[in-house]
């Protein structure tokens, strides 16, 4: 063979080498915008107030969001985690949004599951539609409209964003915009949405709880959340697109459940699972540490864990990361002294967890603490950062956590 011949062919293997390795870190589906249910019949109720009574949805229910990915088809998990009984959709849709509950009706595709367009979730599970023909950009709004077979119990609930779905009356999931419809104080059962990204795509998961979720970073500004606002730092130039989607529940806590299943308990459906996951950022325990302390004290009946207890779960929630192949990254928790949770004992527990944070060899770290720490009072969050009640960041704050991340980490 001439030395043409062995160089035609090894250009060749170089060719298939290169391809086939793209292939392997393009996803079949890659999660572009997610959200972690609660259940809305174990919220949190204040100490001699009743339960509030079921809430029954019925009729159309829209919800909007905002991908993280360019893709050419779109598919929508649908859940019925919480529920008791089968949640039952007789139409849905998606289409690109034109704002507020608006749609393009140019854009809308009717969504099935297993080619029926009626169909049915069946209780504690979830499911995803078939996939649609769609091309979307990262950045853009659309709009998932679903109509209910019968009146159901409104289970599987999330503010992602807040006031981001409007509630009408017969089949509207066709309509350009919604008719008689009232907006709900909760989004329901949308849970994801991926994208068949077109090259090759990272997954970044935000786990943690209100700080993740957003609350304080301007309540309907849905970039002023940190994972929103890093997953605008990631965009633009670069071979691997990045989306990162926001698995934050307000008042969640690592070891207990309370507001939400306990951070150790839904790791596995809300990181694990999310289509083409390859990153998790940890950022969980400041309600674990603070949850029954009120003006500095320890109320009675809490027994609050201990600093050992939290590493000893976050080393867990590393153990279930690395097994299934995600790089972690565990986020400092952010100081908190004038806030309601603070006391010289709490104080010592998130200092404590955060040297063991920082000292792991294992994993990356984003010291969220020392990027948003005031520098005359390091206890306190810096007052340009502060959302006002000494705990959450404002939007000033969540921007400065996005840059907190080093983003060459997240495109590797």
């Amino acid at each position: 063979m001439s030395f043409f011949s062995w160089r035609g062919l090894l250009a060749a293997f170089v060719f298939a080498f290169a391809a086939a390795g793209a292939q392997a870190t393009t996803p079949a589906w890659a999660a572009a915008w997610a959200a972690a249910p609660q259940n809305f019949d174990a919220l949190p109720q204040l100490p001699g107030v009743p339960a509030a009574p079921k809430w029954m949805v019925q009729g159309t229910v829209r919800q909007q969001l905002t991908v993280g990915l360019d893709g050419s088809q779109v598919r929508v998990r649908f859940s019925n985690r919480f529920g008791q009984r089968p949640l039952r959709i007789a139409a849905a849709t998606v289409a690109l949004g034109t704002g507020g509950d608006g749609l393009s009706p140019r854009s809308l595709q009717p969504l099935a599951l297993g080619g029926q367009h009626a169909f049915e979730v069946p209780p504690g599970q979830e499911r995803w539609t078939d996939g649609v023909a769609l091309d979307v950009r990262a950045g853009q709004q659309l709009v998932v409209s679903f109509a209910l077979a019968d009146a159901v119990p409104a289970t599987a609930v999330h503010h992602l964003p807040p006031q981001g779905s409007w509630v009408g009356p017969g089949d509207q999931t066709r309509a350009a915009q919604m008719g008689h419809a009232s907006r709900p104080p909760w989004n329901l059962f949308v849970t994801g949405v991926d994208v068949k990204p077109r090259g090759p795509a990272n997954v970044v998961v935000a786990f943690g709880d209100s700080i993740t979720e957003g609350s304080g970073a301007e309540a309907g500004a849905d970039a002023a959340r940190y994972p929103q606002r890093l997953g605008e730092r990631l965009r633009g130039e670069g071979r691997t697109a990045v989306s990162v989607v926001n698995a934050g529940i307000g008042g969640n806590r690592l070891l207990a459940d309370v507001s939400g299943p306990s951070g150790l308990s839904r790791f596995a459906p809300d990181v694990l699972a999310q289509s083409g996951a390859t990153h998790v950022i940890v950022l969980i325990g400041i309600n674990d540490i603070g949850f029954g302390t009120f003006q500095g004290k320890l109320l009675p009946g809490f027994n609050p864990p201990t600093a050992e207890a939290l590493a000893a779960g976050l080393q867990q929630l590393i153990g279930k990361a690395r097994a299934r192949g995600l790089k972690v990254l565990l986020g400092t928790l952010l100081p908190f002294e004038g806030a309601g949770y603070w006391s010289e004992a709490n104080e010592a527990k998130r200092e404590a967890l955060n040297r063991w944070i920082r000292g792991r060899q294992d994993v990356s770290v984003i010291d969220f603490d020392a990027a948003l720490r005031d520098p005359a009072s390091p206890r306190r969050l810096d007052p340009r950062y502060d959302g006002g009640d000494h705990l959450h960041p404002n939007a000033a704050g969540a921007a400065a956590m996005a840059r907190a991340a080093d983003v060459a980490q997240l495109r590797e």
